[in-house]
């Protein structure tokens, strides 16, 4: 099972998602992508589907979240760090443990200061994103009339994601007219915090979550290559199971960096994968459709999904706009209930049997790193501002940068009547009732 991190890194920006594959041979391919939420944005390699014929596209509707990052809370550095410390003061580390001890120090001065920070590899990804964006919608971003609009929240990090891409933007374009901003007062929409029905189902998502995280958590064979007495790891106090998760945490997020140190090796392949097994439950629970929390948590994002509808309701009625986009900048807590509540291909299934969900429901395919919805509109190539029929508009929507299957009359797939998807979405979004 053991692969060099620099193979596995090579992995992770050049091999595609293959939703033909389940979940246990992607992961036996790359077993970085066990990492959920800290996984390394993939690089597409899928064609897209030419504009149909008679049409050109001439708007994007966007939310992304930013790239890799460092981790966000000290004690997830440190507590590994330190339960390594003590074990090797009192004499118990073996070969191994010492040599991943080393590793942690080796890494750990690096963090001082940047937490939660937007990491090397995370600005990499955007500067990827954004001049692909420009590749594979010129129309969308040429002409001197071209504009973009670019709002972020708060968050440093998504910040300097939202400048990666429009930098990439920029250059394509010089005479893009381009506007950014970042302020609380976008808050509402661009990373909601739970409230109402959702804030209420999502307290039943810890008691089901703890029951598969100790199911899918087996410490044992860690610990014993780790230290070299049973007796100071296999009992109450050491907690070896927090240990096990503390550890592949910051194992999964090493790939965040450039210089990241390789851990993946002392665990194997079926311990990576249970690890994941019990995340994918645990975030499906809480941003999902899930029939164990009501099926409310995705509706988190309904201010977000009526944004962008009412954004290009502003836009295709507009006597003036040619062509542009509205890029939104936020967090993966956003994109994936956003996914489902689009119900982007199968990411608003309901699973009644939650050790069976990877067979329907797959995290890292909805929220690596740098993950990204973007919905394309088309019109017909003679249409003109101000002049724009609604039921002659065209959209896609990709994830990720792959096409995906709207929830809809998929027989002209990729490519969805705008006013269908629309009223679908209007009629969820006003059928769901907040109390």
């Amino acid at each position: 099972m053991k692969k060099t991190f620099a193979f596995a890194l090579l992995c992770a920006s050049s091999i595609a998602i293959s939703f033909a594959q389940t979940a246990r041979e992607e992961i036996h391919e790359n077993i970085l992508r066990t990492a959920s939420n800290h996984m390394a944005y993939l690089v597409p390699t899928e064609k897209l589907t030419p504009a149909p014929k008679g049409y050109v596209p001439f708007y994007m509707d966007h939310y992304g979240r930013h790239g890799s990052r460092w981790l966000i809370n000290e004690n997830e550095y440190r507590d590994p760090l330190n339960t390594l410390r003590r074990a090797k003061e009192e004499g118990v580390l073996t070969t191994l443990g010492q040599e991943v001890l080393e590793k942690l120090e080796r890494f750990y001065p690096s963090t001082r200061d940047r937490l939660g920070d937007l990491s090397d590899i995370g600005e990499i990804q955007h500067h990827g994103i954004g001049k692909r964006m420009t590749q594979n919608f010129p129309e969308i971003f040429s002409g001197k009339t071209a504009e973009v609009d670019a709002r972020s929240t708060v968050v440093i990090r998504c910040i300097l994601s939202m400048v990666a891409e429009c930098e990439e933007i920029t250059a394509f374009n010089p005479n893009l007219k381009i506007h950014n901003d970042v302020s609380e007062k976008f808050q509402w929409y661009l990373n909601h915090s739970w409230d109402g029905k959702v804030s209420e189902s999502g307290r039943k998502r810890g008691k089901i979550a703890d029951h598969y995280r100790a199911k899918y958590t087996h410490p044992e064979r860690l610990c014993r290559s780790l230290f070299t007495q049973e007796s100071y790891w296999n009992n109450h106090e050491f907690r070896a199971g927090s240990f096990m998760r503390s550890l592949f945490n910051v194992t999964t997020n090493m790939q965040s960096h450039s210089f990241g140190e390789d851990l993946y090796y002392i665990f194997t392949e079926e311990e990576a994968y249970d690890q994941w097994r019990w995340k994918n439950i645990d975030w499906y629970l809480g941003y999902a459709h899930a029939p164990q929390t009501d099926g409310n948590m995705a509706f988190n994002q309904r201010f977000l999904l009526r944004n962008m509808i009412e954004t290009a309701d502003t836009v295709f009625a507009s006597k003036t706009y040619t062509n542009g986009a509205s890029l939104r900048f936020g967090h993966e807590v956003c994109v994936m209930p956003l996914a489902c509540l689009m119900e982007l291909d199968s990411c608003g299934v309901r699973v009644d049997d939650l050790d069976h969900l990877e067979d329907y429901w797959v995290n890292y395919r909805i929220y690596p790193m740098g993950c990204n919805i973007q919905m394309v509109f088309y019109r017909p190539k003679n249409a003109k501002p101000g002049s724009l029929n609604p039921d002659d508009i065209l959209v896609k929507v990709l994830l990720n940068e792959k096409e995906t299957t709207l929830p809809i009359d998929r027989s002209q797939h990729p490519y969805y009547k705008w006013t269908e998807l629309r009223k679908f979405y209007l009629n969820k979004l006003d059928n769901y009732k907040n109390d």
